[in-house]
């Protein structure tokens, strides 16, 4: 039989100690003054407020450093506060002839932007630091205020790291990208608005892969005309590592 006392009276006990848990928790537990100003504790408005000042902010710096924020501005690094390389300056700001901002001398500092990381956009430069001028301070080549160098980068892998270490591993390997790419000298100073031409046909990939093709021994062959007809090659195949089918 039925019996619904059996299942209300738990239900009340559960009830009543989840109120009175949650009574005694706003007595004891909840700081107070949370709510006074909104959902969070009033207090830690003057706390953090006490707090020492730290940073000054990448404007003050032009008070003094004018020809350099000015140098700073026009070049890719204009994004990047100044304190983000030399540290929290306000104490130099305040005074200047006594503490002196931290200026960064070795590689560490740069490679935590530019250091290869997949993650990060294509176009991006990136370099693996083991591998990019070592032992070498990134400043002996790089202004960090205006780093682009006054020639462009002769390796696709400066901007293209991630493509370049999938190539390095494939069969592809020894293949300049170019015999793929048509570049535009104008794409190595300025990517963003001169763009690497694509292949739109299969003939690039059957100048090397085509049966009829001349070409080094051991290159597989296909008949590009009826392999696969009605796609290109790279529906199938991934170029810069051609060996892992999709």
């Amino acid at each position: 039989m039925f019996r619904p006392l059996h299942q209300l009276v738990p239900l009340t006990i559960i009830f009543a100690i989840a109120v009175t848990a949650f009574v005694v928790g706003r007595m004891y537990l909840v700081p107070e003054t949370f709510g006074e100003y909104g959902h969070y504790r009033a207090d830690a408005v003057g706390e953090v407020a006490s707090q020492e000042i730290a940073y000054a902010g990448y404007q003050v710096c032009y008070d003094c450093h004018d020809d350099i924020y000015d140098e700073k501005m026009e070049s890719n690094h204009s994004g990047v506060s100044c304190e983000v390389c030399h540290g929290p300056a306000a104490a130099h700001t305040e005074a200047p002839d006594e503490v002196t901002p931290d200026i960064p001398h070795g590689r560490s500092d740069c490679v935590l932007c530019h250091g290869y990381n997949p993650s990060r956009p294509s176009g991006f430069p990136q370099i693996l630091p083991e591998l990019h001028n070592t032992g070498k301070p990134c400043m002996v080549c790089h202004n960090p205020h205006a780093p682009v160098l006054d020639h462009a980068p002769t390796e696709c892998s400066a901007c293209h790291r991630k493509i370049s270490s999938q190539k390095m591993v494939s069969h592809h390997a020894l293949l300049e990208c170019s015999q793929c790419h048509t570049v535009a000298e104008g794409h190595r100073t300025n990517p963003a608005s001169v763009r690497a031409d694509k292949p739109e046909s299969k003939d690039v990939c059957g100048s090397c892969h085509d049966k009829g093709a001349e070409s080094s021994r051991g290159i597989p062959r296909v008949d590009v005309e009826t392999h696969n007809a009605r796609y290109l090659c790279w529906d199938c195949h991934y170029p810069h590592q051609p060996e892992v089918v999709r």
